[in-house]
């Protein structure tokens, strides 16, 4: 144990020094204080896939409709409440939409930061969507894209919650929270195969996904244009890894829904829209803006 804090000591303090003072107001907010239970929790969920596809390889795929149904259903909820909550936050400290600081809203900044935590407890949470399909053995649907997002939405955030809990930082999860309420109401509807008919709408929600990238890339930069004492360099990281979702998920909707055969298209249909995970069969995941899960 005193070679395990030794060394927690020396990652934070590295940490530390590369990103500067953390933010008080966090202090002592459960993960938050050390990077170790995030990178292990990372770590772990990596394994998981890798020695989860060998434990199933010559065992039958599970169903896990029940779960599947109330995993959704917890996780449509958890985003409703962080949406209602950044709005009315955000409403309540008078936040400036083109660039808002990290301290000029007093108990408002303090209150974005609480619901923010829970953006970033969420993509923990989030690992659960490829366990999933690990143990229903829908190995096409972890792609990179799925892995990278929902790792790296983790770590990213953990910084986040570290040294800019709130101010501009607030515009990408309320984008990501509503995207992920019609997201993750569309995966726990189509469990259920009278549903199917009716599910027409999933093309669009990868488009939303888009939509919702380029908007806090926008968003984001105006702190460049115009800025508030926001951290320059936050700004452009955020950009940049915003930029790496768009590329990819336009290559995935490129790759989806503009290069399949039209006969394939068909046949599809015919046969019938088959639930992966309790997700379309095209891995829609939610991307989550600096604002993974996003990515």
């Amino acid at each position: 144990m005193e070679h395990l804090k030794a060394f927690d000591d020396r990652v934070n303090a590295f940490l530390d020094y590369m990103f500067g003072p953390r933010d008080s107001r966090v202090r002592g907010w459960f993960l938050l204080d050390s990077y170790l239970p995030t990178f292990f929790l990372t770590v772990i969920y990596l394994l998981s896939i890798w020695l989860g596809n060998r434990y199933m390889k010559n065992r039958p795929a599970f169903s896990l409709r029940g779960t599947l149904t109330l995993y959704n259903l917890g996780v449509t909820l958890l985003s409703g409440y962080m949406l209602a909550e950044l709005i009315l936050s955000t409403w309540e400290g008078g936040y400036n939409l083109q660039c808002q600081n990290l301290s000029s809203a007093g108990e408002a900044d303090v209150r974005v930061a609480k619901v923010l935590w829970w953006y970033y407890f969420s993509k923990s949470v989030e690992f659960l969507d490829t366990i999933f399909f690990v143990l229903r053995k829908k190995n096409s649907q972890i792609t990179f894209l799925h892995v990278y997002h929902h790792a790296s939405m983790f770590n990213i955030w953990w910084c986040v919650l570290n040294w800019i809990p709130c101010g501009q930082s607030f515009f990408g999860p309320t984008l990501n929270s509503f995207i992920h309420i019609l997201m993750y109401s569309y995966y726990g509807l189509s469990v259920f195969p009278s549903m199917h008919k009716y599910l027409w709408w999933k093309k669009y929600l990868t488009q939303a996904q888009l939509v919702q990238f380029v908007l806090t890339i926008t968003h984001t930069l105006s702190a460049v244009v115009k800025p508030c004492g926001f951290p320059f360099g936050c700004l452009i990281f955020q950009s940049s890894y915003m930029l790496t979702l768009v590329f990819l998920f336009l290559n995935f909707y490129v790759q989806t829904y503009r290069k399949k055969p039209m006969k394939k298209v068909t046949e599809e249909a015919s046969v019938g829209k088959e639930v992966k995970n309790g997700f379309a069969k095209a891995y829609l995941t939610a991307a989550n803006g600096l604002d993974k899960k996003a990515q």
